[in-house]
């Protein structure tokens, strides 16, 4: 008898600061009804201390985070259970170790917008430790994931309700749901 039970899979909401990724991925894991994870819940306190100071994280910085949150997706996936994470993401090398920790069982939701949105929503937003100083480090260092495997792209240009459910249905397109 075959196996009918849905595999179980990951989903990171990626992009740069001021995107939304909590608040979309969170709305998305209620529509999926699926666990949730804050990516910045993974950050070691020297990583905190460095962003709320004004100073960019490097690769050095990053890498011990994302481990933490492929070993959080690994295990999930272990254990059948599917999640979604909020991760920035920012280049293709950190997407390919996570991609890597999820053994191939991950998709990313790509939060696109423009300077002027997301200057504004960081300028707006209360109890984060990311300045909207840091956003241009961000933007530079982004390497916007177009052509990647398992990636859908959705405009930030909306309320959360709306950019969720534009995800969710693009997911579904690509065959995750």
């Amino acid at each position: 008898m075959p196996d009918t039970q849905p595999q179980a899979f990951a989903i990171i909401v990626m992009g740069v600061s001021g995107s939304g990724k909590t608040s979309i991925g969170e709305e998305i894991a209620r529509r999926l009804n699926m666990a949730f994870l804050e990516g910045d819940s993974l950050h070691p306190a020297a990583n905190i201390e460095k962003m709320s100071k004004g100073i960019p994280l490097d690769d050095e910085d990053r890498m011990p985070w994302l481990d933490k949150i492929g070993e959080q997706m690994k295990s999930s996936l272990n254990r059948g259970e599917s999640l979604i994470v909020s991760c920035s993401a920012l280049k293709r090398i950190y997407r390919e170790r996570l991609r890597a920790a999820a053994g191939g069982k991950l998709s990313f939701v790509y939060l696109d917008g423009s300077k002027a949105l997301l200057t504004d929503r960081m300028k707006h937003r209360t109890g984060h430790f990311m300045p909207v100083s840091l956003l241009e480090s961000q933007l530079n260092t982004l390497e916007v994931p177009t052509g990647e495997p398992g990636v859908v792209t959705v405009d930030i240009d909306a309320s959360v309700p709306e950019i969720a459910a534009s995800a969710v249905q693009q997911l579904e397109k690509v065959g995750v749901h």
